[in-house]
């Protein structure tokens, strides 16, 4: 029964294998390497916050030695990578073409990681003045969910922005497996940053962030529909939040023509998918509650109306 039940399945699995073109790599290209993606995001851990993710001697003895021994052993893992998500996507160009592309994207991408770094040392400071509950600068960097899913968007970014496929989303995704925060690699997000707690956060693609701006956990940032599917491919269909705005717990708000002007409020459970104009507080009336003392504590499990 086993052995003949494995050969119905595999026959069946193969012939699938044969005609679905999306179980077989197309013409012997592969797919990015999604292990090797994520042990890059780690290792660049260590150069855009040395100390903190693992020691290295080096570091105290020479730190542009240190800096440049690590960049060179990344700049070759990116660069493959990356090469790698061309040649599979690639149309008319010829290996050498995408060799080249992959070339320029790689020096983009480290040519730009000082930069990075400086924006997330704004996030780091967003986080620490924004927290009363943070101890200390160093404690956002080791430990805040919120700061590391920043860090990997800052990255994926940069990729995204140079039409690099499938490495921005991985990135993304692995971001939000590790922190429930699911911020997609599209969207553009200003200086000081901040997020509070942070699960279940959604920043869709085509939003717009300002500066100075924080939100906390359970906001989405989404779109009204997506009902049309592609056909609203490069449409902004996410919403914008202008400078220092402040969006509490579990607020939705929808839409690519939704404007959040600069320093609103907008309060937690709120459901927004018009603008709301700058120096506005936002509120979702709350329910009325009411509270009952039974005359015998014992009551107290017994539910009525």
């Amino acid at each position: 029964m086993k052995k003949e039940t494995i050969k119905k399945v595999a026959g069946r699995l193969t012939e699938n294998y044969r005609t679905e073109e999306l179980f077989m790599p197309k013409n012997g290209r592969q797919l990015p390497d999604r292990s090797k993606v994520i042990d890059i995001l780690r290792e660049l851990k260590n150069v855009v916050f040395p100390g903190y993710f693992g020691k290295d001697s080096t570091m105290e003895l020479d730190a542009s030695y240190y800096a440049g021994y690590r960049l060179n052993h990344l700049y070759d893992a990116l660069r493959d990578q990356i090469e790698i998500a061309l040649k599979y996507q690639r149309n008319e160009e010829t290996d050498e073409e995408v060799k080249d592309r992959a070339e320029q994207v790689t020096d983009t991408f480290f040519d730009r990681l000082p930069d990075i770094q400086e924006s997330l040392l704004k996030d780091v400071q967003a986080g620490f003045d924004g927290d009363p509950a943070a101890q200390s600068k160093e404690e956002i960097i080791f430990s805040y969910p919120g700061l590391f899913a920043i860090y990997v968007y800052r990255l994926a970014h940069v990729l995204y922005q140079e039409k690099i496929p499938f490495i921005p989303r991985i990135m993304s995704e692995y971001a939000h497996g590790r922190t429930g925060i699911d911020i997609n690699p599209g969207a553009t997000i200003g200086e000081y940053f901040f997020i509070d707690h942070g699960t279940g956060i959604v920043i869709g693609e085509t939003t717009v962030i300002g500066n100075n701006v924080k939100l906390y956990q359970g906001v989405t940032l989404g779109a009204l529909s997506t009902r049309n599917g592609q056909q609203l491919a490069g449409i902004k269909r996410h919403p914008t939040i202008e400078d220092n705005v402040t969006i509490y717990s579990n607020s939705s708000v929808l839409g690519g023509e939704t404007v959040i002007g600069e320093h609103c409020i907008i309060g937690g459970n709120t459901f927004i998918t018009r603008s709301v104009p700058p120096y506005t507080k936002v509120s979702a009336k709350s329910p009325e509650l009411v509270f009952k003392t039974p005359k015998e504590k014992k009551a107290i499990w017994e539910w009525e109306n």
